[in-house]
């Protein structure tokens, strides 16, 4: 019973609403005829037939996909619009995923977006989805924890978070208004340095402010979740333990805090090897499935743990075991508050 929790969608009453701004992020169709969505991130072309709910099903069906924790991606930057334009889109999007867990509630979890520009309206979409049909959580902006300093910011809603056992997907994402956000030169072979190795550097950032820092100490009720293994962790714990000894050896190794840190993380997008060195350093009992909910993305995962080289019993664990805990969570820090 594979739980993906890392799986994107657009539902159409969000595409409808894309299709009429004449702004990024939006809608619109190519001299080829085809739909594009035109984001800060890239130009991506409709997959014909993405939209439809029974669509993924079918794709979840043929992968051995058993529930789906849907998401709106934030690397389309709706999240960090201002509060005029960015509610109305994520309401569209977070009503849509609510229907659909109603309609199939053996099938979808949500996670909600939230307009993250001003908090408080954030704090209160956040409370208000929370109340609707097979809803779970919410994405954040991966550009939020990339220091501790930029996420006091998020307290509010990581104590919301806590107080219904939430998850909360730390997704790569800008926010808004950011003086201080890191640049890339992407004027060659931008897919590769935007979407690989400034991606994977700003969650293994996060992956610090999470496991390296207090922050999540205060929360102990919500699930924080990175995705693509949390970034370069798993390949770099040994040179943060060189770094450590050198620099400040009178502390615990990273490499200790990381394995003992709650955040956990997904496998989306990485292959078998990297699972691997993944059980090692954060235990099995830290890694979920992710796709990124694409047909393709579900196929890669399955194979990547398949061949992966850990036990039977670990690779369950990851393919349901772990995310099925973590979603029994969810308000269960409310119930036992009224207990």
């Amino acid at each position: 019973m594979t739980i993906d929790m890392h799986a994107h969608w657009n539902p159409k009453e969000l595409n409808d609403a894309l299709r009429t701004r004449t702004a990024k992020p939006m809608i619109v169709r190519g001299d080829d005829g085809r739909e594009y969505l035109e984001s800060g991130f890239n130009r991506a072309p409709l997959i014909p037939g993405a939209e439809s709910i029974d669509q993924r099903i079918a794709d979840m069906d043929r992968n051995g996909v058993a529930r789906a924790v849907l998401s709106l991606t934030t690397v389309y930057g709706v999240e960090k619009l201002p509060v005029a334009d960015s509610l109305p889109l994520c309401r569209a999007f977070n009503d849509a995923v609510a229907d659909a867990c109603r309609a199939y509630p053996d099938r979808f979890f949500g996670l909600a977006a939230l307009p993250a520009a001003e908090i408080d309206v954030a704090l209160a979409e956040f409370e208000r989805i929370m109340a609707l049909p097979g809803m779970v959580g919410a994405l954040l902006p991966s550009d939020g924890f990339l220091s501790l300093r930029r996420a006091e910011k998020f307290r509010p809603l990581l104590a919301a978070a806590d107080r219904q056992g939430a998850v909360l997907l730390v997704h790569y994402g800008k926010i808004a208004n950011d003086p201080d956000a890191p640049h890339v030169d992407s004027s060659d072979n931008g897919g590769y340095r935007v979407g690989t190795l400034d991606m994977q550097s700003r969650l293994s950032s996060n992956m610090i402010t999470f496991c390296l820092t207090d922050l999540l100490s205060a929360y102990p009720n919500a699930t924080v979740l990175s995705h693509n293994l949390g970034g370069n962790i798993p390949s770099e714990v040994e040179r943060l333990d060189h770094r450590c000894l050198i620099d400040n050896p009178e502390q615990e190794l990273p490499s200790k805090r990381i394995r003992a840190a709650r955040v956990m993380v997904d496998c989306n997008s990485l292959g078998a090897r990297s699972i691997e060195h993944a059980v090692e350093v954060y235990g099995a009992e830290r890694i979920v499935f992710g796709s990124d909910g694409t047909d393709f993305g579900m196929n890669w995962s399955n194979k990547a743990i398949a061949e992966a080289r850990i036990s039977d019993a670990d690779k369950k664990a990851i393919l349901e075991g772990n995310a099925a805990a973590a979603l029994s969570r969810v308000h269960g820090a409310v119930a036992a508050a009224a207990e």
